[in-house]
């Protein structure tokens, strides 16, 4: 059922509706309470050891085995600890609930779950920033609508997760198009629920990102459905961990060892564009040549900063535009950066991939 924003009580019924499905979490009060008492304490501030102690592992995300087909497909070196699972989660909440169960130790996402971890009260950091400079997300719009642009949204059913990109994407455009949360109807989905939303109409508009849009039009697109753009961008695709994994010496030594393959997996993508469209899209994903060129023309360059600041700005902006809805309380981002590992991305790259 779509959720109105007209009034205080429909928001906090929004919030729990959403955050116990799609994130396992019960009491919010009391984990914004927890939230905020922990604020980032209890973060080591040792200095990262230079080696990975034998024996180390890690449990790390690697959503549709991306990570892992980079790393074969680049030759690149073997990690120098073990990797104990690789597990196919990308969505935010999915890497909140794996991480509050000690099954994974290392997931790479965008930066609204490590917000939304924060304000569930679940204390982890980010390790590693890649900036985005072109949209990832594009709006499609179900079967049959009249919607054409952004300002079309006025009134309409838009699919929402609060915890996931998606999210903050969708309320960045609404804000640039100078729409208010309550001129519009939020449906709290997980994005692995956008699809199914929009064929059967429960929705009118869900972000979807630039690499699932083409089969979606292919299916739809004689139906009426379309796709709208926008110059909206989600800036961080970063690399995040509990902040119990690193406060374990030989766990932080192995993560601090995992970011260059991490960094070095994305060059190497970028650089073998045809490669990458053949060996992922074509023969796991399942697309055409045609369609996984059109997505590829999209690719963002990788950028690993040696700083964090713009990306610190970034986050307490979207933090902020969170609040701003009611969806989080206000908080300073900056407890969520272990600065330990800052630059390391950045110095196993070349130059022209350092933003």
């Amino acid at each position: 059922m779509p959720v109105s924003r007209a009034s205080g009580v429909d928001r906090r019924l929004f919030l729990a509706s959403l955050l116990g499905a799609a994130a396992g979490v019960a009491g919010l009060s009391g984990c914004a309470e927890s939230s905020a008492a922990t604020g980032g304490e209890g973060a080591s501030a040792a200095p990262l050891a230079d080696k990975v102690p034998a024996g180390t592992s890690l449990k790390i995300s690697s959503f549709q085995n991306v990570q892992q087909l980079q790393f074969k497909l680049a030759d690149l070196p073997a990690l120098p600890f073990k990797v104990s699972s690789w597990l196919n989660i990308g969505a935010g909440p999915d890497v909140i609930n794996a991480f509050r169960a000690k099954s994974l130790d290392l997931a790479n996402n965008a930066g609204i779950p490590p917000i939304q971890a924060h304000y569930q009260g679940f204390d982890a950091k980010i390790v590693a920033i890649n900036i985005t400079r072109k949209p990832n997300y594009l709006f499609a719009t179900k079967p049959g609508s009249d919607i054409h642009t952004v300002e079309d949204f006025r009134g309409k059913k838009l699919a929402f997760s609060q915890g996931q990109a998606q999210g903050v994407v969708l309320l960045r455009a609404l804000k640039q198009a100078g729409l208010k949360y309550d001129d519009v109807k939020l449906v709290p989905l997980t994005s692995n629920q956008f699809l199914t939303a929009l064929q059967s109409g429960q929705v009118d508009i869900a972000p979807l990102a630039n690499s699932q849009s083409p089969a979606y039009l292919k299916q739809y697109g004689s139906k009426g459905a379309r796709v709208v753009t926008t110059d909206v961008v989600d800036l961080l695709n970063l690399l995040w961990a509990p902040t119990s994994v690193l406060n374990d010496e030989a766990k932080a030594a192995a993560v601090a060892a995992y970011i260059p393959q991490w960094a070095r997996g994305q060059v190497w993508q970028y650089e073998h564009p045809d490669v990458w469209n053949e060996e992922f899209y074509v023969k796991t994903q399942n697309l055409t040549l045609d369609q996984a060129e059109a997505i590829t023309a999209l690719a963002n360059k990788p950028l690993f900063s040696p700083s964090w600041a713009e990306a610190i700005k970034w986050e307490q902006e979207t933090a902020d535009l969170l609040a701003e809805g009611g969806f989080v309380k206000r908080f300073d981002v900056s407890s969520l950066f272990d600065h330990r590992f800052e630059g390391i991305a950045a110095k196993s790259v070349a130059a022209e991939y350092r933003s």
